[in-house]
């Protein structure tokens, strides 16, 4: 599989050093490798893709994305488009790792690895898929994380 992965910093309301993004492209073939291992199906869209664009966003921006695509209202943490674009919120991820006492860093792997889950065919609307696609995101996080990102990212 040969993926190409852009990673573009869309906000200035959580402060995100290009280093991050860097980091994050540079790991990604690998990330969308363990998210294929863990594919709830096996013609899933992200087998197909050639281009991943991701984007990080504000509140406002994440909001319209939601409502707009979703016809949710708010901010959300990551909306997946099959086409090949996940949006991240940034802020979101900024509130979230705030309160779990989470790197930011490792709160936007995380998110990445969300949408790249749903790329793999994993939904998150009922408790059981729920279940089964954290499972494999946590998985995927700590490998990830821990062999390539905190020493880089980390705190």
């Amino acid at each position: 599989m040969t993926l190409e992965v852009i990673i573009g910093n869309h906000q200035e309301a959580a402060e995100i050093p290009e280093h991050w993004l860097t980091a994050l492209e540079d790991i990604a073939h690998q990330a969308a490798q363990l998210a294929l291992e863990h594919a709830a199906e096996e013609d899933s869209p992200l087998s197909h893709l050639a281009t991943l664009e991701v984007a990080l966003v504000d509140d406002a921006t994440s909001d319209q994305v939601h409502r707009d695509f979703m016809k949710i209202e708010g901010p959300t943490d990551v909306i997946t488009f099959h086409h090949g674009e996940i949006v991240i919120g940034a802020e979101v991820a900024l509130r979230q790792a705030e309160e779990y006492g989470e790197p930011l860093a490792r709160e936007i792997l995380r998110y990445f690895v969300h949408g790249l889950l749903h790329l793999a065919g994993h939904e998150d609307a009922d408790d059981d898929e729920r279940e089964r696609m954290e499972s494999a995101q946590e998985k995927i996080v700590t490998t990830l994380w821990s062999q390539h990102l905190e020493a880089k990212l980390g705190r």
